[in-house]
């Protein structure tokens, strides 16, 4: 069978260097196992999400040598690759779950919410576990709290967490941790959620591998929960550090000297910044320049093992000096 992997940024902002990193590794391992590569673009918050984005990602990858067998511009046997065009698949996968009773309505308010630690889906973690306050109401109390706010809907983990074996680093991740907790597939507001619709998709695309940041991997019990309940093979799953700071602080689409439009902008050569990233993660052993392609047997576990790698400033003067 051949393996299928993905890229899927959501476009809220510019692609910086963390972004880069992740869409690299996940391209480097399809093209060293001969497999498809898939570009998604995760536009399901259409309040955030902007189509000068999606179009500037699509240049900045092209730039890096990150070419695509599936997606926007090309399109491709699973089209469309926008999920703002593929809410309907997520509603059927909703009313299955809905008809084999894996979903409850919440009524919780955002500050009920925020007195457990929760937190919407984001570039951080899941946040706290939901302790379950709206799985036990009777028929009666959700009648009359569905008077006063309508309600999101939660999916019902299972009682014990499913584990996984991480590809990239060997290790067995979220072992021995407490369930996740329900967790919101569709919100009040009519949004669907990120874990189901990127669930949803990876199935339907026949996605094999997902490579993304560590900062999602708590996102995949809830995956491999919601790839069960739909009755559908999961993919594996690898996980890549974050890159951060000197102080710790991850990178993020605010820091815009080190997004890929500054870079190239700044006539830096896409092959010094590559060079750069293969070097921090340890695939080459000198920071010399490199094209993607030349990547491609390099590619492996990064070394030495994090969840982070650190942009020093020596190292962030290097990559914006052109």
């Amino acid at each position: 069978m051949t393996r299928r992997g993905r890229f899927a940024p959501t476009p809220s902002g510019l692609l910086h260097i963390g972004n880069a990193f992740t869409a690299l590794a996940a391209w480097l391992q399809m093209r060293q196992a001969g497999g498809e590569f898939v570009l998604r673009i995760e536009d399901i918050d259409k309040a955030r999400s902007r189509a000068a984005y999606a179009e500037q990602l699509q240049d900045d990858l092209l730039w890096l040598g990150l070419d695509w067998d599936e997606g926007p511009r090309i399109g491709g046997r699973f089209a469309p690759y926008e999920q703002s065009r593929r809410e309907r698949l997520y509603e059927e996968a909703l009313d299955r779950l809905q008809q084999a009773g894996r979903l409850y309505p919440c009524y919780c308010s955002r500050s009920e919410l925020a007195s457990i630690g929760s937190a919407p889906h984001g570039l951080a973690s899941e946040g706290a576990a939901y302790p379950g306050f709206c799985r036990s109401l009777s028929a009666e109390e959700r009648q009359a709290r569905a008077a006063k706010k309508t309600p999101a809907l939660r999916f019902i983990m299972p009682a014990d967490a499913p584990l996984f074996r991480d590809t990239l680093t060997g290790q067995q991740s979220c072992a021995g941790e407490a369930s996740p907790g329900d967790f919101v597939v569709k919100r009040a507001d009519g949004m669907f959620s990120y874990q189901l619709a990127v669930t949803v998709d990876d199935a339907a695309m026949g996605i094999t591998d997902v490579l993304r940041g560590a900062d999602l991997l708590d996102s995949t019990p809830r995956q491999l929960a919601l790839y069960e309940a739909i009755d559908r093979t999961p993919p594996d799953f690898a996980h890549v550090p974050l890159l951060v700071d000197a102080s710790s602080r991850r990178l993020s689409k605010r820091d815009h000297s080190l997004t890929l439009a500054a870079l190239r902008g700044a006539a830096v050569p896409p092959e010094q910044l590559l060079g750069r990233l293969a070097h921090l993660a340890g695939w080459i052993d000198r920071p010399e320049p490199v094209t993607a392609r030349e990547l491609v047997q390099a590619f492996g576990p990064v070394r030495p093992a994090s969840d982070r790698l650190v942009i020093s400033d020596q190292l962030r003067q290097a990559l914006t000096a052109g």
